[in-house]
């Protein structure tokens, strides 16, 4: 195996990969067993996760679990060291959008899109950060948008948190890159996910969105796996503290 090659090869590591039942979160899943990692999957839909971990394979694993109960992530942190050992990666790509309007918001939307899509990153990250720090390596990758740095019609709430997820992954480098612990965030554009099924919904409004990209198209599933590897792998030995767009150029434009 080439030296270029050993960079990415993720043989021997331990990864985590939140919102992994279904979407982006078990694109990336699938991504790092195929690169060699044991993986975790923690989602809400118990279902869905064992039966992408029935068809992957001995190097999958999975926990239900609800990351918006902010009183549970220590439990939580705890299972999911149980089946391969504590992670050297942590992938975020848990998240709700509860698309209500500015004069809509509810109190209740709010907090669990605060607590799912902002809290649970940075808490599930500190439970497991000892490990990482004892090792003297490790990899976290947040999942930041497109309303990180953009503002939509009813996405105030899911806008601020992602919005606070570019801060956090700053943050989180600026504390952990001394002990070896990189910290990045991928911003994905327009995915068809279940996330944004009321956008795909809409062909209309789909393709709009593509002819905004410098490619032409909007993101398939697989377009993730590349920069995810990266942001997971040794390649990113000097690369920490930064949000990666992987939109085809949409926010280029």
């Amino acid at each position: 195996m080439s030296n270029v090659a050993q960079m990415f090869d993720l043989t021997g590591r331990v990864a985590c990969v939140t919102g992994a039942s279904a979407g982006l979160g078990q694109q990336a899943a699938i991504a790092l067993v195929t690169a060699g990692a044991k993986v975790v999957g923690v989602a809400r839909r118990a279902d869905a996760l064992t039966a992408w971990a029935e068809a992957t394979g001995a190097n999958a694993a999975t926990v239900a679990a609800d990351l918006s109960q902010r009183d549970q992530i220590s439990e939580i942190a705890a299972r999911i060291a149980e089946p391969f050992g504590a992670p050297d990666i942590i992938v975020h790509a848990a998240g709700i959008n509860t698309r209500e309007t500015a004069d809509d918001v509810t109190a209740e939307g709010w907090d669990v899109t605060m607590n799912l899509n902002l809290a649970a990153p940075f808490f599930l990250t500190q439970a497991l950060i000892p490990h990482m720090k004892a090792k003297g390596w490790g990899r976290i990758v947040n999942f930041a948008s497109l309303q990180t740095t953009r503002a939509f019609p009813a996405g105030l709430s899911y806008g601020a948190s992602k919005a606070g997820i570019g801060q956090l992954t700053r943050a989180m480098a600026e504390s952990w890159s001394g002990n070896g612990i990189n910290a990045n965030a991928i911003g994905p554009g327009f995915f068809a996910t279940e996330l944004t099924g009321p956008v795909f919904a809409d062909p209309e409004r789909a393709a709009r969105n593509a002819a905004q990209t410098c490619v032409g198209r909007n993101g398939k599933l697989e377009d993730i796996d590349g920069p995810l590897l990266f942001l997971c792998s040794d390649a990113s030995a000097f690369v920490t503290g930064q949000v990666l767009m992987v939109d085809g150029g949409y926010t280029a434009k």
